[in-house]
């Protein structure tokens, strides 16, 4: 198998290796969280130990089936504090999450209720927010998190600044939730650059082989001035994540405009 920076051309059989790693990753889903179920009564620990086992699984299935590995730039955070990545594809979501030891993740009410996953999701303390809610859901969130600060701490808190997957090459105007996290809480926030979606396209079928990479960049510490927080946070993800892209093929300045004809892999 080639580990390659670049994604490989798509064929035939890739799609049949696309359709195989999805069944096998439904079945192992099911297998891993069931047997992991006795670990629920170790609370955060216990759950956290079995999410580990799971995402480390479907990584390796990924490569055996579907040739795609990845490459950690940085350093991974251990302590709490918050990850404010880019998002381009369910493979960021597994990578990121397996690199770091307490990950919990800001996310849709609605994932939290999906059977296995979501009392998982519960347990290793991912937040959920209901987006119809505005500014309401964000307070209610930033509570949350200062509750779990005070009593065994938050972890690893990841969030996506844009609210939603983008193209390669595409830019979201970014929400203000991650500043009113800090703001509130103090804690050290991780820029992470991403090209993970020149490989797995935001829709999840078409995966190709190769190697991406997913970048911790140096954090904007608590004692750095709140005022242009996201216009730093942006600036530092976007560069990153447009470097990263241009190594894997994409030399091409990013859209600002929001659209989805940007250029895709």
């Amino acid at each position: 198998m080639t580990d390659r920076a670049v994604p490989a051309p798509l064929g035939a059989w890739q799609y049949v290796q696309n359709v195989l790693y999805y069944l096998h990753v439904a079945l192992a889903t099911l297998v891993i969280g069931l047997i992991g179920l006795p670990q629920m009564r170790h609370g955060r620990a216990g759950a956290n130990r079995v999410a580990t086992r799971w995402i480390g699984y479907m990584i390796w299935a990924a490569k055996l089936h579907l040739g795609l590995t990845c490459e950690i730039r940085g350093t991974p955070p251990t302590g709490d504090c918050i990850i404010a990545a880019k998002h381009q594809s369910f493979w960021d979501i597994l990578v990121i999450a397996h690199a770091v030891p307490r990950r919990a993740f800001i996310m849709k009410r609605e994932v939290m209720r999906v059977p296995v996953m979501g009392w998982y999701a519960w347990k290793v303390g991912c937040i959920p927010i209901d987006r119809g809610k505005g500014r309401d859901a964000m307070g209610v969130m930033s509570t949350e998190v200062k509750r779990r600060m005070a009593d065994d701490g938050v972890g690893q808190l990841i969030i996506y600044p844009e609210g939603t997957r983008t193209l390669p090459g595409q830019r979201k105007p970014y929400k203000h939730g991650v500043a009113s996290l800090r703001a509130g809480t103090g804690l050290p926030v991780v820029p992470v650059a991403v090209n993970a979606g020149m490989f797995w396209p935001r829709s999840g079928w078409g995966i190709r082989r190769g190697r991406a990479v997913v970048e911790f960049l140096p954090a904007i510490t608590a004692d750095q001035p709140q005022a242009g927080l996201m216009k730093q946070l942006e600036s530092r993800i976007e560069t990153a994540s447009d470097r990263l892209m241009a190594e894997a093929g994409l030399p091409v300045p990013a859209s600002t405009d929001g659209t989805d004809d940007a250029a895709r892999p």
